[in-house]
């Protein structure tokens, strides 16, 4: 027989069990947020992750290999077989740095640069169809709030 106080234990706990507690339900966007741009990348034969690394080219281009790993947080392995498929497709070239010959930069080929303006405006309808019905203030809040939590966990 559960007693009150079981029951508000229970209550209580409800917002850190599954699929109540944020983590999960940020877990679960991520999942489908995933899943819908691979969708609308696919038919350019590209993948979340070529994204990223386009977005971070397309925002400096030239960077060395540690610095796009250390903006995505990736571990070097899983970036080293991203970028050896982009280089495979000629969205990128790799160049050793002339004054540290231990330092891989990475560059965008023209084919790079071109993607630059087709593939911002497919994500920017994704990024309205995930938030419709909010207000900007919202969405400013959510990602400041999603910000402070990646801080405080950092």
């Amino acid at each position: 027989m559960t007693t009150s106080v079981d029951s508000q234990i229970l209550e209580s706990w409800q917002q850190v069990l599954a699929p109540y507690n944020i983590g999960y339900r940020i877990t679960l966007l991520s999942q489908l947020l995933k899943r819908k741009l691979s969708e609308r990348l696919d038919p350019f034969g590209l993948t979340p992750f070529h994204w990223v690394v386009l977005c971070c080219l397309w925002q400096e281009d030239g960077l060395p290999t540690s610095s796009i790993g250390d903006k995505l947080q990736q571990v070097g392995g899983t970036l080293t077989g991203v970028l050896d498929r982009m280089e495979e497709r000629h969205l990128i070239r790799r160049e050793r740095d002339r004054d540290d010959r231990r330092i891989c930069r990475i560059w965008l080929t023209t084919a790079g640069k071109e993607l630059e303006t087709l593939l911002p405006p497919i994500v920017a309808d994704l990024k309205e169809e995930t938030w419709q019905g909010t207000t900007a203030a919202e969405r400013d809040h959510f990602s400041q709030m999603i910000n402070l939590a990646i801080a405080n966990l950092s």
